[in-house]
């Protein structure tokens, strides 16, 4: 595509060199960069893409988006593109290189700091029960319509974003739903694309080693809703937001006169509200009252906190064009999602559930919803990640503690932080008396836990879910908890036949 075209709608641009060019592909990576390829420079938390200007030009790069001007001895091959910011600039670039795709697409984004990637996968779901195909973009796979890969980001940088959309569009998929972090948001990523849903599950304690601040936190998930209010690239996008959070409900209010807003919760003002909610082992069922109808929702699906991600894919499917009682139905049907609440299985009468649950509310509401199932005890297995929030520590010990009968606190990521530093940042939050083992090593943790399981008792393993890896210092590990649970499983299975084959054995 000509550079002419591709920046022909970028404000407050200057621009040197050939206009006329061919572009062949884009990047903000130097070392991808071949000959033809136009090169974004991008300041990062880490490298600023401009120290890397000279080494591109020097691999043929056809085009340089910068900050800053050209420099005296510019090659005549080489134009140059000097832009205020160079984020939302490449992001317009991106949408116009892959030809809007977001726009031939009903396309549903779901941000929030619980619950993203629940949602995604159950709006696709309702999506392809009703389009056949859909697309998905999510913290754990991409599925295009055709394939599914696993997912590198939560929310990709906005080139590689925008030609995601583009084969979702190229595999004939009417429809796509994708997580979006507020990293995403902040770095400009979804700059650009245009949105039928923007959806806003809630806000609570979480990555504030890069917001800082949680009214910071919050300003970027609310910047998404107000640009896409202010710029609505040829759509009527629809902000769906559970007003059951307080910040949620602040959202909506500024919200209000500038676009269409849904809100969802079980309180009376909701837009979609829920009602008589019911859950037993085997799932969940409510009443949806929604434009003047109700509906009775069933799923396998477990816990008043799926219950909001259930009302928020509707609510947000709503948007897209697809009507609640095809939601309903598709939904009776809900997929498990890798790692969220996912029953791995029992042995000896004790079940095991992997949970994602990495803040002090998810972990919360994680083990409330066990607890609901009335178990003989709740175990749970956690940790928090090294070189991230430290001050959530003490917070993810206390909400565990408050609704677990034993505790085991173990490692997650530990990245460059010392394991046991870690843990030690968690037992502050742990009330007197609390009964609590520390086992740095997670795989021994989750032995420790299946080893002192009985009939009856829940075994809650949390924080990683559908991470297949864990992080040191120096070095990183395959590490899957639900692989890991499975073995564990088997091995107190063979351990419990043993015993009642060998009687004598027992005491």
């Amino acid at each position: 595509m000509l550079l002419r075209t591709l920046i022909s709608d970028l404000d407050k641009i200057t621009t040197s060199g050939n206009q006329d060019v061919e572009i062949s592909a884009l990047t903000a990576d130097s070392r991808a960069v071949t000959e033809g390829m136009l090169f974004a420079a991008i300041r990062g938390t880490s490298l600023d893409g401009h120290r890397f200007i000279d080494e591109v030009i020097s691999k043929g790069a056809t085009a340089i988006l910068a900050e800053i001007g050209p420099p005296t001895d510019l090659p005549d091959t080489v134009a140059w593109l000097h832009v205020p910011d160079s984020r939302s600039a490449i992001a317009k670039i991106a949408a116009a290189f892959y030809e809007e795709p977001a726009g031939n697409l009903k396309l549903a984004g779901v941000t929030g700091t619980n619950g993203k990637t629940t949602i995604a996968f159950l709006i696709h779901h309702i999506m392809q029960t009703e389009w056949h195909r859909a697309g998905l973009l999510s913290t754990v796979l991409v599925d295009d319509g055709e394939e599914r890969s696993p997912a590198k980001h939560t929310t990709p940088g906005s080139i590689e974003l925008h030609k995601i959309l583009a084969t979702f569009r190229d595999n004939a998929c009417r429809g796509g739903v994708m997580e979006v972090s507020s990293h995403g948001i902040d770095q400009k990523r979804v700059h650009s694309v245009a949105f039928d849903a923007a959806i806003f599950t809630n806000l609570t304690q979480d990555h504030l080693d890069y917001h800082v601040t949680i009214e910071r936190y919050m300003a970027a998930k609310a910047s998404w809703f107000h640009d896409l209010a202010a710029n609505k690239q040829g759509k009527k996008p629809t902000a769906v937001i559970n007003t059951d959070d307080a910040r949620g409900n602040d959202l909506a209010k500024s919200l209000d006169g500038k676009m269409p807003v849904i809100r969802y919760g079980f309180n009376v003002n909701c837009d979609f509200r829920a009602g008589n909610f019911q859950q037993k082992r085997d799932g969940m069922s409510f009443e949806l009252s929604a434009r003047g109808k109700t509906f009775l929702v069933r799923s396998p699906l477990i816990g008043r906190f799926n219950a909001y991600n259930l009302l928020a894919a509707i609510a947000g499917a709503a948007a897209c064009g697809i009507k609640p009682r095809q939601s309903i139905a598709a939904l009776a049907d809900s997929p498990q999602v890798p790692g969220r609440m996912q029953n791995v299985g029992n042995a000896g009468g004790a079940t095991v559930f992997v949970d994602y649950a990495h803040t002090p509310d998810a972990l919360e509401n994680a083990c409330r919803t066990l607890r609901e199932l009335d178990p003989r005890r709740l175990i749970t297995v956690f940790g928090c990640g090294g070189d991230r929030d430290k001050a959530k520590r003490p917070l993810m010990a206390a909400a565990a503690a408050q609704n677990s009968d034993a505790l085991i606190l173990t490692s997650d990521n530990p990245r460059s932080e010392d394991p046991n530093a870690i843990i030690a940042d968690m037992v502050k939050g742990l009330p007197p008396r609390c009964n609590y083992l520390t086992i740095p090593d997670r795989a021994e943790a989750i032995d420790a836990a299946m080893a002192n399981s009985r009939s009856g008792d829940i075994v809650l393993i949390a924080g990683k879910g559908h991470e297949t890896y864990q992080e040191f210092s120096d070095h990183t590990i395959d590490f899957d908890d639900r692989k890991k649970a499975d073995l564990a499983l088997r091995k107190r299975a063979l351990e419990i036949a043993e015993m009642r084959s060998n009687p004598e054995n027992r005491f």
